[in-house]
C-alpha cells in the first residue's frame, strides 16, 4: 500500500485541467493534507510545477510507479473542499479550467503574513476557551431590524436559504454619506452575523465597496469585516484570505472574485447590481459573478440575494422560472422623474430644456445639482464641418477628439495628433464638435450659472463625495459622486446618444445608469430625463424597472437572444473552429435543425475566425463538454506541431482555440 496524493496543477494549459496522482514520500505523509500547496514534477516537461493537493488516498502500488511528490510548499490548507467543488463546477459550466478560477480567488503566498497568522492561531489555541460573545451589539441588531422592516419576511427568507430578488430603496442615507441600498445590504449581513454565520457581499467597484464598509464599520467590530479586493497589497490580501480560514463568522465585502470567498459557515451571498459589466469576469473562463453565485447557492445551500435599483433580464428570467423569488418592499419610495423636452418656441438645439434649467436653478439654492453626461473629455466626437462625416485618424482610423477649445485634434485610440486633417469625403479642412463631453458641459453650464462651483467627475477626475453646498456636479455615467443628504436636482443629459449604441442590452444599461443616478436625489428632488421617450423612459418615470425587464425578456424570446438562450463564442483558425462546430453538431443533433443556431465563422483578423453558437440551457453541459474537448485536442495538436518544428530547427507554430460561454455583450 502507498499513499497517493491527487493534485490539481496550477497551469493555464487546458490539457492539464485534471487531477494527477503522485506518491507521497514517507517524510511528507504527516504534512500532506488536502488543501495545501505542493510542488510536483511533470514527466513530459521535465520540470517542477506548483499545484494544490485536493485529496489523499491509500491505494495499491500500480504496475507503473508513480512520480513522487516533490515538496509541500506550505502547511496551511488554502484550498477547501467546498471551494474546489465550486471552482470545478463553475469551470465545467464555462468550458474552462478550475485552476484559472482558483488563481482569481487564492492570493499568492506571502511568507511573513502566513507566519503571523500561524502564530496567532497557536496563541489562540493555547489560551483557555472563553464564552463566545455575540459579534453584534443589541443596538446594531435593533438597527438591522429597522432597516429590514420595509421588506416583510426578508429575514426569514434568508434564514430559510431562499433565492431572492430585491428592489433597493432609491434614496440617500440620512445618517452617512452613502446610499440606502448599502444600509439594506449591511443590515442583512449584520442580522446573519448576529446569528453566528457569515455573509459574502459582492459589489461592482471600489466606490460601492467603500459605502458598504462605512456602514459596517459603524455597526460591527473591525475583526468581523473582511475586505477582499485587488487594490490591497499582496500581504494584506493573503492575510485577509487566511482570516477566512479561521472558524469565526465574518462579513466579506469585495468585487467579482469575492463570490468564491470560502467564508466560515456562509449563510448568505449578496450580489449588488448584477447588470454592471464589472461583474463579468474578463479573464478565462469568464464566469459572471451572478452565475458563480447561483452555482455556489446550489452547492452549499446558502441563501442568495440579487439586489439593485433595476432588474436585469437574467434575473427576471430566473424569477419567471420560479428559481428566484421576488420580494418587493411594502412601502414604495420612488423619485420624482420628469421627461423633459424642448417646448414650443425653444431652440431644438438647446441641450438643457427650460424645465430642467429651472429645476437646476432652484436646486442650486439649497445644495448640489447632478448633471449626468454620456462621455468624458471636452469634445469626444469631431465631424467634418461641411458634410458631417466623422473625423478619423489617418493612422489607425480611430475617432478624433478635441481636448479643449481650439486644440489640435488627436486620436482617441493611438493618441497621435493630426493638425493637417482633411475630410476623406469632401476634402474640407474644418472640423465641428458633434458632441459635448463632461469638460465642455462644465464650461457651458458654468457660464449659464455664474458664481457657482462646478465639479467634474469622470475617469480622469475621480470624485467620491460632494458636500451639501451649492455646486454643479458634471459626471459621466457610473462616476457620479455621492452627495451628503442627496442632490437637490438630477438632470440626465445625452440619453438619446446613449441609446444609439448597437448593443443588445443597451436599453437595460441605460435604464440602470439613469436609475442609479436618480437614486442619488434627495427626497422630493426632481429628476429630469432630457430628450428621451419610449419604453425605457416610461420605466424610469414610473419606476417600474421589473416591468421593463419582463417586456424586454418577452421580446427576446421569438428572436432566440440571451438570456432566453445561451451563447458561446468559438475563435481560432478556420480548421479548428470548423472541427469544433462539427463536434457540436454530432453531440447535439437538434442544433443544426434550429435556424440561426450557428452563426459564422467570420474573419476577425490575423488568419482567425469566430463563430457564435446559440443553444438552450438544457444542452449546456453537452455543449460545454464538447467545446472543452475541442480546446484540449487543439492544444495537444499545437504542442505536437511545435515539437516537430523544434526537431527540424524551425520556428514553432502553436495554434489555439478559444471558447467563451455566455458572452457578456453582443454587438448588433
Amino acid at each position: 500500500m502507498i499513499v497517493v496524493a491527487r493534485v490539481l496543477i496550477d497551469s493555464p494549459l487546458p490539457q492539464l485541467d485534471r487531477l494527477f496522482d503522485y506518491e507521497v514520500p514517507a517524510e511528507l505523509v504527516a504534512d500532506a493534507v488536502p488543501g495545501v500547496r505542493v510542488r510536483v514534477p511533470l514527466r513530459t516537461a521535465g520540470r517542477v510545477v506548483d499545484g494544490y493537493l485536493v485529496d489523499v488516498v491509500a491505494a495499491e502500488a500500480p504496475e507503473r510507479p508513480l512520480s513522487a511528490l516533490d515538496a509541500i510548499v506550505s502547511p496551511v490548507p488554502v484550498l477547501t473542499p467546498e471551494l474546489y467543488a465550486l471552482a470545478r463546477r463553475a469551470a465545467d459550466r464555462a468550458a474552462g479550467s478550475a485552476s484559472d478560477i482558483l488563481r482569481l480567488v487564492i492570493p499568492k503566498r506571502m511568507v511573513r503574513a502566513e507566519k503571523a497568522w500561524l502564530a496567532a492561531q497557536s496563541a489562540a489555541s493555547d489560551t483557555e476557551p472563553s464564552p463566545t460573545a455575540s459579534p453584534v451589539t443589541a443596538d446594531a441588531a435593533a438597527w438591522a431590524d429597522t432597516v429590514l422592516s420595509p421588506y416583510p419576511g426578508l429575514a426569514d427568507a434568508v434564514a430559510a436559504a431562499e433565492r431572492l430578488a430585491l428592489d433597493a430603496p432609491p434614496r440617500p442615507s440620512t445618517e452617512l454619506p452613502i446610499g440606502a441600498w448599502a444600509e439594506l445590504l449591511a443590515a442583512i449581513a449584520v442580522r446573519q452575523l448576529g446569528a453566528g454565520r457569515s455573509t459574502v457581499v459582492v459589489v461592482p467597484d471600489h466606490r460601492d465597496e467603500e459605502q458598504l464598509l462605512a456602514v459596517l464599520a459603524a455597526r460591527v467590530g473591525e475583526d468581523a469585516i473582511v475586505r477582499d479586493d485587488a487594490r490591497r497589497s499582496g500581504p494584506e490580501r493573503y492575510a485577509a484570505y487566511l482570516r477566512l480560514r479561521t472558524p469565526r463568522p465574518c462579513i466579506v465585502v469585495g468585487n467579482r472574485s469575492t463570490v468564491y470567498a470560502p467564508a466560515h459557515d456562509t449563510a448568505c451571498v449578496i450580489v449588488w447590481d448584477d447588470g454592471d459589466p464589472l461583474l463579468a469576469e474578463p479573464l478565462s473562463p469568464g464566469v459572471h459573478a451572478r452565475d458563480a453565485a447561483l452555482i455556489r447557492q446550489e452547492l452549499e445551500g446558502s441563501s442568495l440575494v440579487f439586489a439593485g435599483h433595476t432588474r436585469t433580464t437574467d434575473v427576471e428570467r430566473l424569477v419567471q422560472l420560479g428559481w428566484v423569488r421576488e420580494l418587493p418592499a411594502a412601502r414604495r419610495a420612488s423619485p420624482t422623474v420628469v421627461l423633459s423636452a424642448t417646448r414650443e418656441g425653444e431652440s431644438h438645439g438647446a441641450r438643457v430644456p427650460s424645465s430642467a434649467f429651472a429645476a437646476a436653478r432652484d436646486g442650486l439654492r439649497e445644495g448640489p445639482v447632478l448633471v449626468q453626461v454620456a462621455r468624458p473629455g471636452y469634445a469626444p466626437v469631431l465631424v467634418c464641418a461641411e458634410c458631417r462625416t466623422p473625423a478619423r485618424c489617418r493612422h489607425c482610423t480611430g475617432p478624433l477628439r478635441a481636448r479643449r477649445p481650439g486644440a489640435t485634434p488627436d486620436c482617441g485610440w493611438c493618441g497621435r495628433s493630426d493638425p493637417a486633417w482633411t475630410c476623406v469625403q469632401c476634402g474640407a479642412a474644418r472640423l465641428r464638435m458633434a458632441s459635448s463631453g463632461s469638460e465642455r458641459t462644465a464650461d457651458e453650464l458654468g457660464r449659464a450659472f455664474p458664481n457657482t462651483r462646478v465639479i467634474v467627475a469622470d475617469g480622469a477626475h475621480p470624485v467620491t463625495r460632494v458636500e451639501a453646498r451649492p455646486a454643479l456636479v458634471i459626471a459621466t455615467r457610473g462616476a457620479e459622486p455621492h452627495a451628503v443628504g442627496g442632490y437637490r436636482a438630477v438632470i440626465l443629459l445625452d440619453g438619446d446618444r446613449m441609446l444609439l449604441a448597437e448593443q443588445l442590452r443597451i436599453g437595460e444599461s441605460a435604464l440602470r445608469w439613469w436609475s442609479n443616478a436618480a437614486a442619488l436625489a434627495a427626497p422630493s428632488a426632481p429628476v429630469h430625463l432630457v430628450g428621451v421617450a419610449g419604453p425605457v423612459a416610461r420605466a424610469l418615470a414610473t419606476w417600474t424597472q421589473p416591468a421593463y425587464a419582463r417586456a424586454e425578456l418577452a421580446d427576446r424570446g421569438p428572436l432566440a437572444m440571451p438570456p432566453v438562450v445561451r451563447v458561446a463564442a468559438v475563435e481560432g483558425t478556420l480548421t479548428a473552429v470548423e472541427g469544433a462546430l462539427n463536434d457540436l453538431r454530432d453531440a447535439v443533433p437538434t442544433l443544426p435543425a434550429a435556424p440561426g443556431s450557428i452563426l459564422g465563422p467570420v474573419p476577425v483578423g490575423d488568419d482567425l475566425v469566430r463563430a457564435l453558437v446559440r443553444f438552450d440551457y438544457a444542452h449546456g453541459r453537452t455543449v460545454a463538454e464538447t467545446l472543452r474537448a475541442a480546446v484540449v485536442a487543439e492544444a495537444l495538436r499545437g504542442r505536437r506541431a511545435a515539437q516537430r518544428a523544434r526537431n527540424r530547427s524551425g520556428p514553432g507554430t502553436r495554434t489555439t482555440l478559444r471558447v467563451r460561454l455566455d458572452v457578456p455583450e453582443l454587438d448588433l
